[in-house]
């Protein structure tokens, strides 16, 4: 784990407000659209039947709080996403209108460490790569614990680092020299994409993580590797 990068939560909300009208596009470009497979995967993890209230924290543009919506085969019958950058959460606003879903996700602006909603009030949480960037990740894995009723379910994805030899020395090449450049490029904010690889460096392996979780009180945690450990999804329980 490397030196942790600057995560005052006033600079990455103007930072990520900065990238906000290129960022769906570039989540998929520089994923190769496995950014879409890799919700769908967290969404079907929480085996959800159609009558759930989701948490998504660090909703963003609500990419994921759509997944949940609109999921096959399992959706939820309500989101509240929460985010505490403006600008995201407005384009969020935009594209749930677009499909129809403006009644069924409620996009709100808060904090990850002190998030607005009432104990045990979500049956299940989701956050997607938004973990690594909040300042005190202890106090957000309390607050989704005191948010989830019981035996409510938690999904996590987040970056990691393939330990594969050959794809793990590929993606660091990727992810070190030439995401950064694209990014910075399109964005036209090379401080965001510049961001993205310390953030990742910086985030716990999956077993510090993993103990991360236990201590804010959740069980049932495992972490799986997905594309080769380029991304994990931690799923872990609020006990009963």
């Amino acid at each position: 784990m490397s030196t942790a990068p600057n995560k005052d939560p006033a600079r990455i909300a103007r930072m990520f407000d900065a990238i906000s009208p290129r960022y769906d596009l570039l989540n998929h470009l520089l994923s190769a659209g496995l950014d879409r497979r890799w919700r769908a995967r967290a969404i079907r993890a929480l085996e959800l039947t159609g009558h759930e209230h989701v948490l998504d924290l660090c909703t963003g543009t609500a990419d994921l709080a759509i997944a949940a919506t609109t999921a096959r085969g399992g959706q939820a019958a309500r989101v509240t996403g929460v985010d505490f950058a403006g600008a995201m959460l407005g384009l969020g606003l935009r594209k749930t209108r677009r499909r129809g879903l403006d009644g069924r996700i409620a996009l709100v602006r808060g904090d990850a460490t002190a998030i607005p909603l009432p104990d045990a009030s979500a049956d299940a949480a989701t956050m997607a790569f938004g973990i690594r960037n909040v300042e005190a990740p202890q106090r957000a894995a309390a607050e989704l614990r005191r948010v989830l009723r019981p035996g409510g379910r938690l999904a996590i994805l987040e970056f990691g680092v393939p330990s594969l030899p050959g794809v793990r020395q590929l993606y660091l090449w990727y992810f070190r020299r030439l995401l950064p450049a694209i990014g910075g490029l399109i964005s036209r904010h090379g401080d965001a994409y510049a961001y993205l690889p310390e953030s990742v460096g910086a985030f716990p392996e999956p077993e510090a993580f993993r103990t991360l979780l236990a201590g804010a009180g959740f069980s049932g945690i495992t972490a799986r590797p997905l594309t080769f450990g380029i991304v994990y999804l931690y799923l872990a329980t609020r006990p009963a």
